[in-house]
């Protein structure tokens, strides 16, 4: 395992976790850039849409983290902000989506069409995210296990002798997955939004089950808060492709 630092440049130390992050964000930007002339898009709006989506998703992370994590946020702030680990999926996802759709809105862009380009390349950028939480073992792993592939963290930002489900692994498949899925349909012809919402459907069913091995704290009735929002993403995403199915809409 490589752990927290990747390498050092005299007294500055590269994070593993922060060059996996930029991947996650530099490779879908490049791949979006290529993607908004075949709308019929200026390219050049791929540029603040990765500012936006970079400080969005950082901050909701963040955020999120904090949240689930109150308790010890009131105890110690500065700590919980500034720590090495701590930025949760879900809060990245939201608030750099969040932040990038507006930026798209305020330069008169079909928000619909610009969630379908978006789909298949947040997949692959939360893909990267995951082998960021992988390599420097920020504690998103799962309990103790005796499977095969069981790993252990000793160098990790929070580290574990233990072997452990490695639980961004699993992540990481059903991302690279879905871009895959998604990035070969993308040229196909559905309705606005369709794309998006497969998106949804197969995020939340894939999170749904990676819930499972990881050690998220119950909330209700066995499951995780992000159970339950993967629940909500499938019942969104879902209804919307039965629908457009339904009424003979997505047309292959």
């Amino acid at each position: 395992m490589i752990g927290e630092v990747l390498f050092r440049i005299g007294p500055l130390a590269i994070s593993t976790f922060g060059v996996m992050a930029a991947l996650g964000f530099l490779v879908p930007f490049l791949l979006i850039e290529k993607e908004l002339p075949r709308k019929g898009l200026n390219p050049r709006l791929a540029y603040g849409m990765l500012i936006a989506a970079t400080v969005g998703g950082l901050v909701g992370a963040r955020i999120y983290y904090i949240a689930e994590r109150w308790d010890r946020f009131l105890a110690d702030p500065v700590t919980m902000i500034f720590t090495g680990s701590g930025l949760v999926w879900y809060g990245g996802l939201l608030g750099g989506f969040l932040l990038a759709i507006g930026y798209v809105h305020l330069n008169r862009v079909s928000i619909p069409l610009i969630c379908d380009l978006m789909a298949p390349l947040l997949a692959l950028g939360q893909a990267f995210g995951r082998m960021g939480c992988l390599l420097s073992g920020d504690g998103d792993y799962g309990p103790p296990t005796d499977v095969a592939w069981g790993m252990s963290f000793p160098n990790g930002i929070v580290p574990t002798l233990d072997r452990v489900h490695p639980t961004p692994i699993y992540d990481i498949v059903f991302l690279l997955a879905i871009f895959a899925l998604l990035w070969r349909i993308r040229t196909r012809q559905f309705p606005p939004g369709f794309v998006f919402s497969l998106y949804l459907l197969l995020l939340g069913i894939g999170r749904f089950i990676t819930e499972f091995y990881r050690n998220t704290p119950e909330v209700f009735l066995g499951l995780t808060a992000a159970q339950f929002i993967s629940l909500g993403l499938i019942a969104v995403g879902g209804t919307y492709v039965l629908v457009a199915r339904r009424l003979g809409l997505a047309k292959s």
